[in-house]
């Protein structure tokens, strides 16, 4: 029974857990505008603004006809689309489509492919905001660590479950009203035994009476059968 109770409890906390990061992870989503909100910096081509490991969260609601040269946007490289950039805007090739040029901060000059043409279709969204070198716990959560990580939550999850457990069956044994009843039974006690201790008093008294009335009346009879 207790091994089932506390699966039970483990699998209950990893659903709460899993749907807390879902919500959030939607949450998030909705109020950035992008299905990826954070970004890791994996390079050095923006150091000294930004440093590799750098979570970047990015605005997607920022419209693109909205950027202006001095923004650093993150986008998908025009060439082949199989790699996120993040560089900085360096200038507006057209506005008809609108049409950017990128750079980053550390490269001598733009790279032809990476950097331009950036329109609208390679656009992902704004940098809004920089979490600095948070991206490197991302590096460690690789085997085995991870599992090492997840072991030591279940962990933690199994040895809370014990703890509770532990804890409730404590409080039961020092329920506040359990030993209110049981003072209320001692009281009891005492109070019956003091009225049967008047009671044997009383009677002693009693008996102790009748034999003096006894002793009392008869030498009166004796006196009147003398007479």
């Amino acid at each position: 029974m207790a091994k089932r109770s506390i699966s039970k409890g483990i699998i209950k906390d990893i659903l709460i857990v899993g749907i807390g990061v879902l919500v959030i992870w939607i949450s998030l989503q909705i109020v950035f505008g992008t299905q990826n909100p954070f970004y890791v910096v994996a390079s050095g081509s923006m150091v000294p603004k930004l440093l590799v490991y750098d979570v970047l969260i990015v605005q997607g609601h920022e419209p693109f006809n909205e950027i202006e040269v001095g923004d650093i946007i993150v986008f998908n490289r025009p060439s082949d689309h199989n790699r996120v950039i993040v560089h900085r805007v360096a200038s507006i090739l057209d506005d008809d489509p609108r049409t950017l040029r990128t750079k980053g901060d550390a490269n001598p000059a733009s790279i032809p492919g990476t950097d331009f043409p950036i329109t609208e279709k390679e656009y992902i969204g704004k940098v809004a905001y920089v979490i600095p070198q948070v991206g490197y716990v991302t590096q460690v959560l690789k085997p085995p660590i991870n599992y090492i990580i997840i072991a030591i939550v279940v962990g933690i999850m199994i040895v809370k479950q014990m703890t509770s457990k532990k804890k409730e069956k404590e409080s039961t044994l020092e329920d506040p009203f359990h030993k209110e009843e049981q003072k209320e039974f001692s009281v009891k006690t005492k109070s019956d035994k003091l009225k049967e201790d008047l009671e044997e008093t009383e009677k002693k008294t009693d008996r102790e009476n009748r034999e003096k009335t006894d002793s009392e009346e008869k030498p009166k009879k004796n006196e009147k059968q003398k007479d």
